[in-house]
């Protein structure tokens, strides 16, 4: 994602690009892959996409664009004068790179020390209600699939995330995957609505116990903005 232009379709679909030419020149490489079994070949060597991708003109985008998101990690005031300052003075060429702090499931703080935020009603005009939003997105899924969400610990979900953090995946993810409910037995559990997922990934990057792994589903699901 360029962060200065909020896109990132364009360098994603470069960088996937890339990938499959380095994957194809890799296949002529060693034909062992191309003809031999799962048993008998071994993973791919996909070791010049990174020098591919860093060489490429999404390498050089996105080296411009660097400094702009750290900048914000210590509020908007500074992150508004440093990011100008980067792209407007240095444009995109500072002779240093900003880090983040922290990792980004590393910040989140216990329930206990926050106070709840009451949203206002979705008013049908400027702001939707997330059913609404997701029926527009056109998401979907094929359901004879494995569920491409998974949890490492169906316990850890409960027993720390639930009732540590106040359940954030209720509230991070914008297409109402996650739910606590009550299984059969009575014991409370996280049901996970995989057909709702629009991809965003916040779940595999924001869980607290980096306990969902958000894994690739099958090719042609996931989100169709055709009615926005």
């Amino acid at each position: 994602l360029n962060v200065a232009k909020i896109k990132g379709a364009h360098t994603g679909m470069k960088s996937g690009m890339l990938a499959a030419e380095c994957a194809f020149a890799s296949l002529l490489r060693d034909p062992a892959h191309k003809y031999g079994t799962m048993q008998t070949r071994g993973p791919l060597d996909m070791g010049a996409y990174d020098a591919a991708l860093r060489a490429s003109w999404v390498g050089a985008e996105l080296r411009a664009a660097r400094n702009v998101r750290p900048a914000f990690q210590n509020g908007v005031a500074l992150g508004v004068a440093v990011s100008a300052l980067d792209q407007l003075i240095f444009r995109g060429r500072a002779p240093f790179t900003l880090t983040h702090s922290r990792k980004d499931h590393e910040t989140l703080r216990p329930a206990k020390e926050c106070s709840r935020i009451v949203y206002p009603k979705p008013d049908g005009e400027v702001s939707f209600d997330i059913l609404t939003s997701l029926a527009r997105s056109g998401v979907n899924h094929e359901h004879e699939q494995p569920c491409h969400l998974v949890l490492k610990d169906p316990k850890v979900a409960v027993a720390h995330t639930r009732d540590h953090y106040a359940a954030p995946e209720t509230r991070y993810c914008p297409a109402r995957v996650y739910e606590h409910i009550l299984s059969v037995d009575g014991t409370p559990e996280l049901h996970i609505n995989a057909q709702n997922c629009l991809h965003c990934k916040a779940c595999d990057i924001k869980d607290p116990k980096r306990n969902i792994d958000w894994h690739p589903p099958e090719g042609g699901g996931g989100p169709a903005y055709t009615l926005m």
